[in-house]
């Protein structure tokens, strides 16, 4: 007898602790990099080389996503996945060399490629079979797991600074935020036979359709602008606009405020204006901030362009997980991982431009981007506008 369907309320809290899981996860391993350094004794390329490997695996983790969700689907293999990651984080604490190290970063990496895609098609399921918009504020519980991650890591530290310690501490916290998550999570009833026939086999192993291609195209260049506002804010303004020591950091700060406060409010907007718009709005305010901002100069010019970069690309990868999700898992895990090749590639990127020209013309890349999504997002067919948040 199938159980009966969780409230929506119950529904999203319980997939709103698996976004905190991941944000969590990954927030303390990375606030812990200065340890693992001091431990391993790494050098800077070598801790480079680490991050690399996470990356690498989250987006190679695509085939193996797919096979995944169309065989567990996304209840189960959110379930896996977040088990895995827990048990990776204790591995983390007691690796003893360098090569073990960047194999378990690397398995982390195909870990949270998997969670990834589950978790959003959690959420793209929730909105779809409650008629209501839950995407944006799912995505800033994950911003809140980092948030917390990197308070524990300050917490635990000044007690103590054994590395078995804090991730044993942390461990523990993901397991109970696991044990959240489970109860409610919604089952996936599209799941398909073990079996599927030879049409079904060919539809499955077709190339991907244009429609999806620019949802690709979109997360890529979304996240380029997310993953180099986090990497190159502070120093754009310590070189360029040559802000204090002390106004510097004050860039990555708020960016991340913007985009948390945004996307707490995003679903109410996507609510009212439907996610075309507040897409193709967004980023097209992201873009042209920052681009006035650069061609003004000073610290406070700066700073309200990085807000609208905040403001503006707050909701942009919650909608276009949405709008995969509604073209079948494969779509999803193929977006993802576009988008995880954005995250990855996209600072390098900047930097390299950075590096032939100057650190300016970098940052105009980044406005650059932003605007590419809000002419994309002219084709990409959005969802329907849906009843009002609860």
């Amino acid at each position: 007898m199938p159980m009966p369907a969780p409230s929506f309320q119950r529904a999203k809290w319980s997939i709103a602790a698996l976004f905190c899981f991941l944000g969590f996860q990954y927030g303390t391993w990375v606030s812990r990099l200065p340890a693992l350094k001091t431990r391993l004794d790494l050098g800077a390329g070598e801790v480079g080389l680490l991050l690399m490997a996470c990356g690498a695996g989250a987006a190679a983790s695509f085939p193996l996503v797919a096979v995944l969700m169309r065989r567990l689907g996304s209840r189960r293999l959110s379930l896996a996945s977040a088990l895995c990651l827990t048990a990776v984080l204790a591995a983390l604490s007691v690796v003893p060399d360098y090569p073990l190290a960047v194999m378990t970063v690397c398995a982390d990496g195909v870990a949270v490629g998997c969670l990834n895609v589950a978790m959003n098609a959690q959420g793209a399921a929730l909105e779809k079979e409650y008629g209501r918009t839950a995407m944006s504020q799912l995505h800033a519980t994950f911003s809140a797991g980092l948030l917390t991650a990197a308070l524990l890591a300050s917490a635990v530290t000044t007690a103590t600074p054994s590395l078995p310690a804090h991730f044993t501490v942390a461990g523990s916290l993901l397991l109970l935020l696991l044990g959240c998550a489970r109860p409610a999570l919604l089952d996936d009833p599209d799941t398909g036979p073990a079996h599927p026939d030879t049409s079904e086999r060919r539809r499955r192993l077709s190339p991907p359709s244009g429609r999806t291609l620019l949802m690709g195209c979109a997360m890529v260049f979304g996240t380029i602008t997310e993953g180099a506002m986090n990497d190159w804010s502070t120093l754009y303004l310590k070189d360029v606009v040559r802000a204090s020591a002390t106004v510097a950091p004050l860039g990555i700060a708020v960016v991340s405020v913007m985009m948390l406060l945004a996307r707490v409010c995003a679903d109410r907007w996507r609510t009212r204006w439907g996610d075309g718009r507040v897409v193709r709005t967004g980023s097209t305010v992201a873009g042209a901030g920052l681009a006035l901002a650069l061609l003004v100069g000073g610290v406070v010019p700066t700073l309200l362009g990085f807000a609208c970069v905040g403001l503006g690309a707050a909701a942009v990868t919650p909608c276009v997980y949405v709008a995969a999700a509604e073209r079948g898992s494969d779509s999803l895990a193929l977006v993802a991982a576009m988008g995880t090749t954005g995250l990855l590639g996209g600072p390098a990127l900047i930097g390299f431009v950075a590096s032939a020209a100057n650190l300016t013309l970098g940052m105009a890349a980044v406005a650059a981007s932003a605007l590419i999504v809000a002419v994309t997002a002219v084709w990409i067919p959005w969802r329907a506008r849906v009843p009002a948040v609860g």
